[in-house]
């Protein structure tokens, strides 16, 4: 017999358990809890389902140490900013696994995805964090990638004038970029049958990363945010600059990239601090050398199948507002900075936010295989001030009675009754 405390929302709960040692088929002994397995205890190593769902959709929002306060001071529990952060870590990677097993599938050519579409959006770009070595040392920035794909716009809502993307999936990480499209490709094949898609439409910055393995069947466009970035970055001349977006506007990507050209030419300089000739080349640098994206996708002469029923096909470009809403405003801007790992656990936790599958996530894993933790990693040290102020045996049930439970004062639901009825 063992006594068990578990973390709940409701408060810690204890209870007496036998644990009983059996054999697996291969040999090895294992240890149950029958009691766990009848009672079908909804855990998660030693905290409750519903409290690791609490804490991950606050961590999401806010950092570990705000979130170990609110969890603290809601469900009557005690824990650390260590403790909420072994949590995500243990989440994050379990994440991975997950993701590496759908590489697997794939590569077996057993993936789960049958569903057939016309067209898939596709769109990737990178946000670069601060980073931070193991002894919590400054290291130079490392880009996360981020993945959106989505099978249009919802017809329906741009009668409202709301733009919605259809069965909007996203993917974030630090991998390398082989993984990272190991991965990518299998997210495709664990909804869609690859094999199947009519065509895939692809919206980057260029970067080398992004479409590399990407075949010439796939019609690449360069994304737009960028190139007028890059525009307003390259060329101080206001007017200069308004004649170059006037070109690009009007699709007509030869005409720009002569008008650069010539702009270059015309504003060489001895001076060597005199940046705007070098600046304007290497502008057309990066325009010419994507210059099969400078047009839109539907302008390329490349037929397009038609979309399906309640959807419609609109110019891309999603892909910052997605950075910004997933991974932007709760990573960057605060002063952080973050180890590989760290930042690669919460990018999952956050992406599976976005899809709408955390919830589910955590609720896969109720054997207690995610969160194997210690109790002294989320329970805060009883200190002198907090100790008893009475001596001896005292009435063990006296502060039982006076002490405030969560579980009896809250609304009686089926599943606090029987929590009631077996702890209580």
């Amino acid at each position: 017999m063992m006594l068990t405390a578990k973390k709940t929302v409701y408060g810690d709960v204890s209870y007496w358990r036998r644990v009983y040692q059996t054999s697996l088929e291969d040999g090895e002994k294992a240890y149950v809890y029958l009691l766990d397995q009848a009672m079908q205890m909804d855990k998660i190593g030693l905290i409750s389902t519903n409290l690791a769902e609490k804490i991950a959709m606050t961590v999401t929002e806010s950092p570990y140490r705000v979130t170990a306060d609110v969890i603290s001071s809601t469900c009557g529990q005690s824990i650390s900013a260590g403790g909420v952060w072994n949590v995500m870590q243990r989440l994050g990677e379990r994440i991975s696994e997950e993701e590496e097993h759908a590489v697997k599938q794939m590569n077996a050519d057993q993936s789960e995805g049958t569903r057939e579409i016309p067209v898939l959006f596709e769109e990737m770009d990178g946000v670069w964090l601060h980073m931070q070595d193991k002894n919590h040392k400054k290291m130079k920035k490392q880009e996360m990638k981020v993945f959106t794909m989505y099978e249009g716009w919802d017809a329906e809502k741009e009668t409202q004038n709301r733009s919605t993307l259809v069965e909007k999936t996203m993917l974030a990480g630090m991998e390398k970029s082989s993984e990272f499209h190991e991965k990518r490709e299998a997210c495709i094949r664990k909804k869609y049958n690859g094999d199947e898609i009519g065509q895939r439409v692809l919206n980057g910055d260029g970067g080398g990363w992004i479409n590399e393995p990407y075949d010439s069947e796939v019609i690449f466009q360069l994304d737009r945010y960028h190139v007028y970035k890059e525009i307003t970055r390259k060329i101080g001349d206001k007017q200069a600059q308004e004649e170059i977006r006037r070109l690009f506007d009007e699709e007509k990507p030869e005409e720009m990239l002569e008008y650069i050209e010539i702009y270059a030419t015309s504003v060489e300089s001895p001076d060597e601090k005199d940046k705007r000739s070098k600046n304007a080349r290497e502008l057309y640098k990066y325009l010419n050398n994507n210059k099969e994206g400078l047009l839109p996708y539907d302008k390329q002469g490349k037929e397009i199948p038609a979309p399906q029923e309640g959807i419609i096909y609109k110019g891309m470009g999603v892909q910052e507002s997605q950075n910004c809403t997933v991974i932007t405003l709760r990573m960057k801007n605060r002063r952080m900075r973050w180890s590989v790992n760290g930042a690669n656990n919460l990018a999952k936790a956050l992406y599976r936010k976005e899809n709408k599958e955390l919830i589910e996530t955590i609720d896969r894993y109720t054997d207690g295989l995610v969160f194997t933790m210690q109790m002294q990693e989320i329970v805060e040290t009883l200190s002198a001030a907090k100790a008893p102020k009475k001596d001896g045996k005292g009435n063990p049930y006296a502060d039982v009675v006076n002490a405030h439970m969560p579980l009896l004062e809250a609304m009686q639901t089926a599943s606090r009754k029987a929590f009631k009825r077996a702890f209580c």
